[in-house]
């Protein structure tokens, strides 16, 4: 009796909601460990804001991205897409890169326009800048963008600075290429970008956007995918020094900070009981960085690997009054994002193959979910190879396993960079709820109930696997150095001359 009238209550709630049209708000941390938040075991990183959303809201435990690198991993957060298919592959976009997401892809907010929303991105896009800008955010249904249009490491870095008072950045970067800008919408507002100064523009930018539509009573849709915590870390005033974790810490902290904003604005503005707020991380942690490169906790090695530690992530999903506080180990993926999304703001779904699932049973009702299987792309997907790993249920077969330079430096040489390529034939069978940590294959021989798991997982593969159509490869259109972004175009000698 009483789980039904939690029941009734839960999805009286719900639709209550939803006579309002919800406002979502995507947040995407950069080379975030699935071991670095308090909330997921951490001892020593500060985030209150992120923990806060964790204890009142729903936290996941088996949330995979679907590359253990940036670009690929966001194609698929916004358009519900294995990256195979839009053609972000293999590895990551570049300031110069002809390439770009293909503009006939449909992202989270091109969904959502036809319904009225007010959209905006800000942060790292990592989805291509191409010619006359034709790949920028405000290219792919967002009416605002502000930020850096690729990664903050690619472009030289070593005589700006990081931290406060005058702090140089750690490391080199992408010695050569221009120096890195920050965009407001198509058009160049400052190079090189003021590390100290930039996540305050950040969460200036994003708390007078939701004001805004707050006041014009129209639905919105914020999408953050931050820099930090990765390479090179930065920090200004208000959270250098003031973490455990040294660097790295203070980068999460500052992150966290804006978080912080972001919720006391929704609270201010009156709409927080109206807005599902989304965080998770594109990644596994850069270990080569050591200290400095994150944390996977329990899970086996990082970015760069199709191991848990490089594609299982930390997920947090915040909704007060529809959303109960609690855990789920209910497996789920950041390509569920956009099915999940249209699904609250019964928006019309892209007439393309989708690889996401609607979540909101899981949200809702803390439900069963709808995917029973994860596929496994290296960074260098090909037709050849296919899949380097599946999990169906509790289960993890890795046909393929290698070590990354991402990974590296790690006292299991299972990761490192010099571990090359291992075709596994019958793969290597990991039961991931009694051994997240991918250290003890199960045995074939003897074991009749899993030769049948096998036997599944090998049907799902060739299934899927006859299912995928490559896209064309938008990184192996290669790069060319005029469509690096310059504020002063005709200057010369480039790069060193783009400053403004």
């Amino acid at each position: 009796m009483e789980n039904t009238r939690f029941y009734f209550l839960t999805a009286f709630l719900f639709y209550t909601c939803l006579a309002s049209t919800p406002n979502f708000i995507l947040l995407f941390a950069d080379d975030l460990g699935f071991g670095d938040l308090g909330c997921y075991g951490h001892p020593s990183s500060l985030t209150p804001n992120l923990d806060r959303l964790a204890a009142g809201g729903l936290r996941f435990t088996e949330f995979y991205c679907t590359s253990p690198v940036c670009s690929p991993s966001r194609a698929s957060l916004l358009t519900g897409r294995y990256q195979t298919r839009s053609g972000i592959y293999p590895g990551v976009l570049y300031p110069g890169s002809r390439g770009g997401l293909p503009l006939n892809e449909t992202t989270i907010a091109e969904v959502l326009k036809p319904l009225g929303y007010a959209t905006a991105a800000m942060g790292k896009w990592h989805l291509g800048v191409g010619a006359n800008g034709k790949f920028l955010p405000t290219k792919q249904g967002f009416d605002q963008y502000l930020g850096i249009p690729y990664s903050h490491d690619m472009g030289p870095c070593q005589n700006l600075t990081c931290f406060p008072p005058d702090v140089k950045c750690f490391g080199l970067c992408d010695v050569g290429t221009v120096t890195v800008p920050l965009m407001h919408n198509e058009v160049i507002k400052q190079q090189p970008v003021d590390f100290i100064n930039l996540e305050r523009a950040y969460s200036d930018f994003a708390t007078s956007f939701i004001a805004a539509s707050a006041k014009k009573k129209q639905p919105f849709f914020l999408y953050y995918p931050s820099h930090h915590t990765h390479y090179p870390q930065y920090a200004g005033p208000e959270a250098a020094g003031r973490s455990l974790r040294g660097p790295f810490g203070d980068a999460l902290l500052e992150f966290d900070n804006t978080i912080g904003n972001l919720m006391t604005t929704l609270e201010k503005t009156g709409v927080i009981n109206n807005t599902l707020v989304f965080f998770t991380s594109d990644n596994g942690p850069e270990l080569m960085r050591m200290s400095r490169g994150g944390n996977s906790g329990p899970l086996k090695c990082g970015k760069g690997t199709t191991y848990e530690g490089g594609m299982r992530e930390p997920a947090v999903a915040y909704w007060p009054g529809t959303i109960m506080p609690g855990v789920t180990h209910q497996m789920a993926s950041t390509l569920d994002v956009l099915p999940t999304i249209a699904s609250l703001a019964v928006a019309k779904l892209p007439q393309v193959m989708l690889d996401g699932v609607d979540m909101t049973e899981i949200l809702v009702n803390q439900g069963k979910s709808k995917r029973e299987v994860m596929m496994f792309y290296p960074t260098d997907p090909s037709k050849e190879f296919g899949l380097f790993a599946l999990r169906l249920g509790k289960y993890k077969a890795h046909f393929y396993t290698r070590g990354a330079t991402h990974s590296d430096t790690t006292p299991d040489q299972d990761c490192s960079v010099f571990t090359a390529l291992k075709a596994h034939n019958p793969p290597l069978i990991f039961d991931l709820e009694a051994d997240p940590s991918e250290r003890y294959p199960l045995p074939l021989m003897g074991n009749p109930d899993l030769q049948a798991v096998l036997e599944r997982i090998m049907e799902v593969k060739g299934q899927f696997e006859a299912s995928m159509e490559f896209g064309e490869s938008q990184i192996s259109k290669g790069s060319d150095p005029n469509l690096e972004p310059c504020c002063n175009p005709q200057c010369s000698p480039k790069p060193s001359c783009c400053k403004c």
